[in-house]
């Protein structure tokens, strides 16, 4: 059964297309229709489309960009546009984009629409097919070590490979439609005289040729010789005739050459050239050895890349492995050569550091490699801004052999990732506690979502000159079962780590905005409700489009909700960056970077970033009446730039009056914190709209 997925808001043409299609006698069509192009690509993401029939007039697309949009999501599914046939200049873009056919909207209910639609389903995926196995073929014939060479039946050079470049002098396009003769001479070194080419040989007796004899030597382009092994045969189509030759030819001294280059991949990570898995245990073996016989201490640094994922899934593998590149290179600049830099996979990495006497030299290895990797990457037009966690653990105390010291440094790594990231962590025996935990919580996670074990507390944003309540935030706490309420400084990185805040985030965006839209039902309307967004889901390609469908979902204004990302999010990869925002801001969210001061973001990246408010980090507001030679001068800072930039100010953390005091005078528009209210479930926070805040000035 085909599925086709019918995307138009005229519900007379979808009507047509549904009874012609499901009334076709020798067709089964399983139909499915929406009337937004979000929704057409939202499904397409989830497979199992065959065939797209669209309206180029849609609600939320018009013409050509309808096209690019499908185009950009479903490459490989026929895509059959619904139109008029009065506009050629329309037909002529929509065929320069690969479009084969388009149905006419005066023929909708022809009958010969399904056959149609049948052929080009079958078309299509003969043309996917024979893709494949040509792109297979030549990728295979591409990496393998022999040298070959195709010809049609005249024996002029159709394909060659690139160990055939080599052995050859001729680069492929060179020799394109050259005679076979011109690219491969063959002589018989004993007596000097040119050996018949396989080609002709083959072509005359109609049967294969192998040609062992030592004395077979290949004159390349540039006069020198290479003694060759060959092998040719025929190439015949269907029904038997011949179309050509296949010839396989090697360097006899290739052999030794191939068993050096096994062993070495063998034992390196092909894409930095870096010792794997394998060496790595053998150097640690080796270094155990050394560090006993010698007395002195060995230690292990396990490094994992703070976010890297998000890079590959907003700019692509080939960013991404240029990055790992570049990030190889430093490593080994930065130790000296008696370590090893190591590549276990993925992105992490493993440096076996050979000590001295003190385990204390291998902290100040960790921070050359934190400021190493600290520095900007310019990879591909884009600058790159990578950070990463360090777990360390040393020989003989974290363990004595290579399997025990990496499972320690791992260990250490993922609480350098709780410390905050960008930091280096020594193992300790009771971070294995702590490991056993941290699994448990992850294996529960799984399944809290299908539980409803998650809620909502809401702490109210307040109107410092007014002391009305302006917004909620909307905060995560997890009801577990046996644990009770689990806050989420004990579980969000985690969920982050194993991927699971992207359905957890999409959950809390879609509780709030109901919620919000629940308020404003019974005449609670608030101005805004703010969610929290994580690096993981604001690195994700369909975010925008994840936050427009449960909007429409919801019925909620865009403009009422607000979208907090930190600005160290936000400066990790600024063109990235300035890119999602763009997406949201047409949407019609609001967006604000939370916890501004900590990410060094410069005026003008704010001015780009389109961003409605700033909300000073908590630890600057609290250093307010503090005798510490700041109070309060980084946020009197940040709330001039504000009002100079036009973006409202919101000061998160207020929990005294002497806070709050210094604020007004400061003309600070908006505050949040426990002087006004801890967060609280949604039940609460309505009776606290309905009696104001006015009762409320300490901290509760």
């Amino acid at each position: 059964m085909n599925t086709i997925l019918i995307i138009t808001d005229n519900d007379t043409d979808a009507k047509l297309l549904h009874d012609v299609l499901t009334q076709a006698n020798e067709d089964t069509f399983n139909i499915e229709w929406v009337k937004h192009l979000s929704s057409g690509l939202e499904r397409l993401r989830a497979g199992a489309v065959d065939a797209i029939l669209v309206d180029l007039s849609l609600p939320d697309s018009q013409g050509i960009a309808t096209l690019d949009k499908l185009f950009a999501v479903s490459s490989q599914i026929p895509i059959i546009p619904l139109c008029t046939t009065n506009n050629e200049m329309l037909t002529a873009e929509m065929m320069q984009r690969g479009v084969q056919a388009y149905l006419s909207k005066e023929h909708l209910d022809s009958n010969l629409v399904p056959q149609s639609l049948r052929n080009i389903i079958l078309r299509k995926a003969a043309e996917a097919l024979l893709y494949i196995e040509k792109r297979r073929t030549e990728i295979t014939l591409s990496f393998i070590s022999d040298a070959v060479i195709y010809t049609d039946v005249a024996g002029k050079v159709s394909f060659m490979n690139a160990a055939a470049e080599g052995l050859t002098g001729w680069s492929r396009n060179e020799a394109q439609g050259h005679h076979i003769n011109e690219i491969m001479r063959l002589i018989d070194d004993e007596t000097r005289q040119l050996v018949d080419n396989p080609v002709e040989w083959i072509v005359r007796r109609g049967k294969s040729l192998t040609l062992t004899d030592a004395n077979t030597h290949l004159i390349r382009r540039d006069g020198r010789k290479a003694v060759v092994g060959v092998s040719a045969a025929l190439v015949h189509d269907n029904a038997g005739r011949s179309i050509g030759s296949v010839i396989v030819f090697h360097g006899i001294t290739a052999i030794q050459v191939m068993a050096a280059k096994m062993a070495y991949l063998a034992q390196h990570d092909t894409l930095t050239n870096l010792p794997n898995r394998m060496l790595l245990n053998d150097r640690i073996t080796q270094a155990i050895a050394m560090a006993k016989r010698r007395g002195t201490h060995l230690a292990l640094l396990f490094l994992d890349l703070d976010n890297f994922k998000h890079i590959n899934d907003t700019l692509g593998h080939g960013v991404g492995d240029k990055l790992l590149q570049s990030i190889a290179k430093r490593l080994c600049d930065s130790v000296r050569g008696s370590d090893t830099v190591s590549r276990l996979g993925g992105d992490e990495f493993v440096i076996v550091v050979m000590q001295d006497k003190h385990a204390q030299d291998a902290a100040l290895t960790a921070e050359k490699l934190l400021t190493a990797l600290a520095a900007p990457h310019l990879i591909a037009g884009h600058t790159l801004h990578v950070t990463t966690s360090i777990g360390i653990s040393i020989f003989p105390t974290d363990g004595e052999d290579a399997e025990a010291l990496i499972k320690s440094a791992d260990i250490a790594m993922y609480h350098a990732k709780e410390k905050g990231r960008n930091n280096y962590q020594f193992f300790k025996d009771e971070m294995n506690t702590r490991t056993a935990e941290r699994l448990a919580i992850e294996g529960y996670l799984r399944d809290a979502l299908e539980r409803n074990e998650f809620i909502l507390h809401y702490q109210p944003k307040v109107n410092l000159e007014t002391g009305m309540i302006t917004g909620a935030e909307a905060l995560l706490r997890w009801l577990h079962p046996e644990w009770g309420l689990v806050m989420p400084e004990r579980f969000v990185q985690i969920a982050e780590d194993s991927g699971l805040i992207i359905p957890i985030g999409r959950w809390v965006l879609r509780e709030a905005c109901m919620q919000a839209k629940r308020w404003e039902e019974t005449g609670l309307r608030l101005d805004s409700i703010a969610v929290n967004i994580s690096a993981v889901e604001f690195r994700l390609k369909d975010f925008a489009n994840s936050v427009y469908t449960i909007l429409n979902e919801t019925g909620l204004n865009p403009q009422r909700l607000q979208l907090e990302i930190t600005e160290s999010i936000l400066m990790r990869d600024v063109e990235s960056s300035i890119t999602i925002l763009h997406q949201l801001k047409t949407i019609g969210v609001k967006l604000v970077i939370d916890d501004f001061g900590t990410g060094c973001s410069s005026v003008n990246y704010l001015h780009q970033f389109s961003i409605d408010t700033l909300k000073i980090a908590p630890a600057f507001v609290q250093e307010i009446g503090h005798d510490n030679g700041n109070n309060g001068v980084i946020v009197s800072a940040v709330i001039a730039m504000g009002a100079s930039l036009k973006q409202h100010v919101t000061a998160e953390g207020v929990e005294k009056w002497e806070q709050l005091a210094f604020l007004k005078v400061q003309h600070c528009e908006e505050g949040q914190g426990y002087f006004f209210s801890r967060p609280i479930v949604a039940e609460q926070f309505a009776q606290l709209l309905v009696t104001g805040l006015s009762d409320r000035n300490r901290v509760s």
